[in-house]
C-alpha cells in the first residue's frame, strides 16, 4: 500500500487543523524541556564557587541527569502506551518542574545529583510522547513535519534557554531564585498540557468529525484494512530494524550532545573566542540547527506527497545529512580561523538536525500500541550517547591535548549515523498480532 495525500471534498467545509496546535504545543514543551536541562550548565560557574565543587564532581552532577533519563526511556514508553500521552506529559511537567525548583534549595553536590536524577526520571517520557501523538494525530504524509516541528524545539531551547537563564540570574542576582522560578513556570505548563492535549483526535472538543475522518483516511492500519484491537506481539517491527534505529540514533546523539557539552569549550580553547562571542556563536549554530530540522520535515513530507516512498525520501535526506555532517566536522579538525570554524559548525548543525526525522520512525514503523515502546528504545540509545560522549571527549582531550582528534571522532560518529539509517527497512509497515506487511 502506498502513502497517499487525502484531499477534503471541495463542496464541503474544510476540516479543522487542530492537530497542528497539538504539535505546536509539543514544540513549546520541548523548548522548555531543553531550557530546563541546560539551566544547571549556565548556573554552574556560580554553583561551583558556592559549594567548592571539583571539576570531577561538576562532571558527575552534569551527567547525572542522563543516568535516570536513559534508564527510564523504556518504562516511560510503556507508560505512554498504557496511560496515553495526555496523562503522562501532564504528570511529567509537574514532576520535572518540582525537581527543577528544589535544585534551588540544594545544600551541596549530593543534593544536586539527587535532584538531577529526579529531573531525568520525570523528563524521560516527554520526547517519546511526540512519537506516540504522531501515530494517532497525523496522517502518514504528515509525520515528517510532526516530528521536526516537535523536535526543533530542542535546539531552539538550547539557543534561547542559555540567554534567558543567564539574564534571570543577573536580574535576580541569584541562581537559586532562578531555578525556583523556572521550576514553577514548568509546573504551570502542566495545566496547559492537560487543557490542550488529548490522546486521540476524537476526544478533543476543538476537532470536528471531518478532521477525525481525514486523519483516519490518511493512515494505514493493517494489511487487510481492519483496525484489529488484538495486542501486538513483541515490538511489532524486526529487531534488525530496531537495532539499526538505535545505532543510528546513538551515533547522531554522540555528535549532538558532544557539540552541546563541548562546543563552547572548543570555541574558547581551540578558536580563542571570548564569552560574548561564544554566546553569539552558540546561538547562531543552534538556530541553524532549528532551521535544518524544520526544512527536513517539510521537505520529506513534500516528497511523500509526490509519491516517493518513506524508504527513499528518508534515506536520501538522512544520508545527505550524515555525509555533509561528516565532511564539515572532519574539515573542522584543521581549521584555525574562528569565523570559518563557526560557519562550518553552523553547516554541520543544519544538516545533522535532519536527524530529528528519527522521531517519525516509531509512528511510521510500529503498531500504535508499540509506538511508545519503540520511541523509548530509540531515545534510550540517544540518552546513552549523552552519558558517554562527555566522558569520551574528556579522555580523548587528555590523551591528545587537542580538539583535532575529537572532531575526527565526531566525523566517524556521523558516518555510523549514516550507515545505521541505511540499514532501516522503511518498506515494512506493521499490522496487529506482530505480523508485518510490505508497502508496495
Amino acid at each position: 500500500m502506498s502513502d497517499s495525500t487525502i484531499t477534503p471534498p471541495s463542496n464541503a467545509q474544510k476540516p479543522t487543523n487542530f492537530r497542528w496546535v497539538i504539535f505546536a504545543t509539543m514544540f513549546f514543551l520541548l523548548a522548555v524541556n531543553l531550557m530546563d536541562r541546560i539551566t544547571l550548565s549556565i548556573g554552574m560557574p556560580y554553583i561551583k564557587e558556592e559549594f567548592n565543587l571539583s571539576p570531577t564532581t561538576q562532571g558527575l552532577i552534569l551527567s547525572s541527569f542522563f543516568w535516570s533519563y536513559a534508564l527510564l526511556q523504556v518504562p516511560g514508553g510503556w507508560l505512554l502506551d498504557r496511560f496515553g500521552p495526555r496523562k503522562v506529559i501532564t504528570g511529567a511537567l509537574f514532576g520535572w518542574g518540582f525537581f527543577q525548583a528544589i535544585i534551588g534549595l540544594a545544600s551541596g553536590g549530593l543534593s544536586l545529583i539527587l535532584s538531577r536524577i529526579g529531573l531525568g526520571v520525570m523528563e524521560a517520557p516527554v520526547s517519546p510522547s511526540g512519537a506516540k501523538l504522531s501515530s494517532t494525530w497525523l496522517t502518514q504524509s504528515e509525520r515528517g513535519r510532526g516530528a521536526v516541528i516537535m523536535d526543533s524545539g530542542s535546539p531552539l531551547g538550547v539557543a534561547l534557554g542559555g540567554i534567558i537563564v543567564a539574564h534571570l540570574i543577573v536580574m535576580f542576582d541569584s541562581w537559586r531564585v532562578t531555578f525556583v522560578v523556572v521550576g514553577l513556570f514548568t509546573m504551570l505548563l502542566g495545566f496547559l498540557a492537560w487543557k490542550v492535549l488529548r490522546d486521540r483526535p476524537s476526544e478533543h472538543p476543538s476537532v470536528d468529525q471531518k478532521e477525525v475522518e481525514y486523519i483516519a483516511a490518511g493512515n494505514v492500519v493493517s494489511a487487510t484494512g481492519n483496525d484489529d484491537t488484538a495486542p501486538t506481539k513483541g515490538l511489532g517491527i524486526s529487531w534488525f530494524t530496531m537495532i539499526a534505529i538505535m545505532v543510528g540514533r546513538a551515533s547522531w546523539g554522540m555528535v549532538y550532545w558532544g557539540l552541546l557539552t563541548w562546543g563552547p569549550s572548543y570555541l574558547a580553547q581551540a578558536q580563542g573566542l571570548d564569552l560574548a562571542s561564544i554566546g553569539n556563536s552558540t546561538f547562531l549554530i543552534f538556530i541553524m540547527g532549528t532551521l535544518g530540522c524544520l526544512f527536513s520535515g517539510f521537505f520529506v513530507d513534500f516528497l511523500v506527497k509526490r509519491g516517493i516512498t518513506h524508504n527513499v525520501a528518508l534515506k536520501t535526506l538522512l544520508s545527505i545529512s550524515g555525509v555533509v555532517g561528516l565532511a564539515a566536522l572532519y574539515a573542522l579538525a584543521t581549521i584555525t580561523n574562528p569565523t570559518i570554524a563557526v560557519g562550518l559548525l553552523a553547516v554541520a548543525a543544519f544538516f545533522m538536525m535532519f536527524g530529528s526525522l528519527y522521531w517519525s520512525f516509531p509512528a511510521i514503523l510500529a503498531p500504535k500500541d508499540r509506538v511508545g515502546l519503540v520511541g523509548g528504545l530509540m531515545n534510550m540509545a540517544n540518552s546513552c550517547a549523552g552519558i558517554l560522549v562527555p566522558i569520551l571527549v574528556g579522555v580523548i582531550l587528555q590523551a591528545t591535548g587537542s580538539y583535532e582528534s575529537v572532531l575526527v571522532y565526531f566525523a566517524v560518529c556521523a558516518g555510523f549515523y549514516t550507515v545505521g539509517t541505511l540499514c532501516i527497512n522503511f518498506n515494512k509497515l506493521p499490522v496487529k498480532n506482530g505480523q508485518l506487511s510490505f508497502q508496495k
